[in-house]
């Protein structure tokens, strides 16, 4: 008998279902397991890679997808060894090597020779592990209030992660939303898709220290959430502005951390159009 959709199963389609109707599902073959990838936008539109933090799947980006697909190829992802329709099988999955290693597949599979990258918190500090690993194959890269580059986590912050991350369930994962998005409101359903994927059993981020951001040698755009709990905005900021003296780095009003990308998209969406145009 085929085993009934999850809780999780059952969300997750209900938000892909606000993504564009002509968007494409795809599973691109890799070493580390089968990749599941939201492609929307002109075949022949410049790519895209989109890249969301962790717990968020791909589907996060539905509020940016229609924009950002006037113009270009949209490729977003769920992140390997995290909740979502990416599969984890195949060769181990331990380090930031094999991240590394799993994106150059990813981007075989597609076949993008290059692409600009966008990615959000989590998948930002993957992105630019990334464009130091293959700097040939990024064009643009636009962080998204970016964790673990410039500065590392709020005490605060951690502890507010705590009881989800002992004792994951909907409750605590909703509860530790509630608590950095509030003010601005994020879609209901992709809350609950949170905080459903922080309890999928199996998740394994690969995570370490902070790569040498002074390195990367593409355009880069920093976005803060001006009102993130996950680290001092304002401060990263200036740290950003030390470190990487050519990238644009600009403060999102009223934004959070978590509520980025999906809320108030409109201020994110003409920013990084305008850095990608």
């Amino acid at each position: 008998m085929p085993v009934p959709p999850s809780a999780f199963d059952l969300v997750y389609d209900e938000l892909r279902a606000r993504w564009p109707e002509t968007t494409e599902e795809h599973d691109v073959a890799t070493p580390y397991g089968r990749t599941r990838v939201h492609t929307y936008g002109p075949k022949d539109g410049s790519p895209l890679l989109l890249l969301p933090g962790g717990a968020a799947t791909g589907l996060v980006w539905f509020a940016n997808a229609a924009v950002f697909g006037e113009r270009y190829r949209v490729h977003a992802v769920d992140l390997m060894g995290d909740a979502g329709r990416t599969e984890r099988r195949g060769a181990p999955w331990k380090s930031a090597a094999d991240q590394t290693a799993w994106l150059d597949a990813l981007l075989d599979g597609l076949g993008l020779a290059r692409t600009h990258v966008c990615a959000h918190s989590y998948g930002a500090w993957a992105a630019v592990r990334y464009a130091l690993h293959a700097p040939q194959r990024v064009d643009r890269l636009a962080l998204l209030d970016p964790t673990q580059l410039f500065a590392g986590f709020r005490p605060g912050y951690l502890l507010r992660a705590l009881p989800m991350l002992v004792r994951p369930s909907e409750a605590h994962g909703r509860a530790f939303l509630a608590w950095e998005t509030a003010g601005t409101h994020p879609d209901e359903t992709w809350q609950r898709l949170y905080a459903l994927a922080t309890t999928v059993p199996g998740r394994q981020l690969i995570t370490g220290g902070r790569p040498r951001t002074a390195d990367l040698s593409m355009p880069v755009l920093v976005l803060l959430a001006e009102h993130s709990r996950a680290h001092h905005a304002a401060k990263v900021a200036d740290r950003a502005r030390r470190t990487l003296p050519q990238a644009q780095v600009t403060l999102l009003p009223q934004a959070t951390h978590h509520s980025l990308p999906l809320t108030d998209p409109k201020q994110l969406n003409d920013r990084v159009m305008a850095f990608l145009d």
